[in-house]
């Protein structure tokens, strides 16, 4: 579920371990790039050692930097001087968050059924200002809006929770009221340890709607209450996709 690493990244909005570098220069770079890719192969340790020790904002500046000295665009020129997953990384990693997310919920819901993996880890662990830019770049690329997408492709109690994660309202204060923790721990017990039957719209009421500091408080309250984690009745209590998704908040 929650550790304190995924609370900061989504509170600030950032993903991964890559920090934004010191003395960062964007036309040194690109310079370096340019030097790196023209010619007679391409001096793969200087386009690693660049492209993955710069925070995915200062890459970006690199990739507009790169076009001005170039009149190329730093995706082009990759993609012409490197193949494989080699070339796919490099790609990924100058692309836009909020257009790569789309990109890859894109190929998500393409064909017969959905890589529902991809679905979950994105809409679980993106704050809302995350999902509304993956949300914008989807409806400018297709014309069509995401929820309305992901609805005709996902169905049942999971459908109801992946689209209440879509819609990107969660609540986003970091203030923590322990009572309210409380009464949404008990409120999740009695929803499914404590009843014959699981009440699946209350689990996915709280764990999709409350803030993410609420939801670690409630979590300790639920131990306390129930003698196991949410994590453990969750399993216990649901399966498939909805499990997973759940599980995964």
């Amino acid at each position: 579920m929650l550790t304190g690493e995924c609370i900061c990244a989504l509170q600030s909005g950032e993903r991964g371990t890559i920090k934004p570098k010191a003395n960062f220069d964007a036309d040194q770079d690109a310079a370096a790039l340019k030097k790196a890719i023209e010619g007679l192969g391409t001096n793969e340790k200087i386009v690693i050692e660049i492209l993955t020790t710069r925070s995915s904002a200062q890459r970006q500046l690199i990739c507009k930097a790169y076009e001005k000295a170039t009149s190329r665009t730093l995706v082009k020129d990759l993609k012409g001087d490197t193949s494989g997953d080699f070339e796919e990384l490099l790609v990924a990693l100058i692309t836009p968050p909020a257009e790569y997310d789309c990109h890859e919920v894109m190929r998500a819901m393409k064909g017969a059924g959905t890589k529902d993996k991809v679905l979950i880890e994105i809409f679980a662990s993106r704050s809302n200002q995350q999902i509304k830019a993956l949300s914008d770049v989807y409806f400018k690329e297709t014309k069509k809006q995401l929820t309305a997408a992901l609805e005709s492709e996902v169905s049942g109690d999971y459908s109801k929770a992946l689209l209440l994660l879509a819609l990107g309202k969660r609540d986003e204060s970091t203030t923590v009221d322990v009572n309210k923790a409380r009464e949404d721990a008990k409120a999740l017990y009695n929803a499914g340890e404590k009843k014959w039957g699981t009440d699946e719209a209350k689990f996915i009421e709280i764990l999709c709607k409350k803030s993410i500091p609420h939801l670690r408080q409630t979590l300790i309250e639920y131990k306390n209450i129930s003698g196991k984690t949410l994590q453990q009745s969750i399993e216990g209590e649901m399966s498939g996709d909805l499990e997973n998704l759940l599980h995964n908040l």
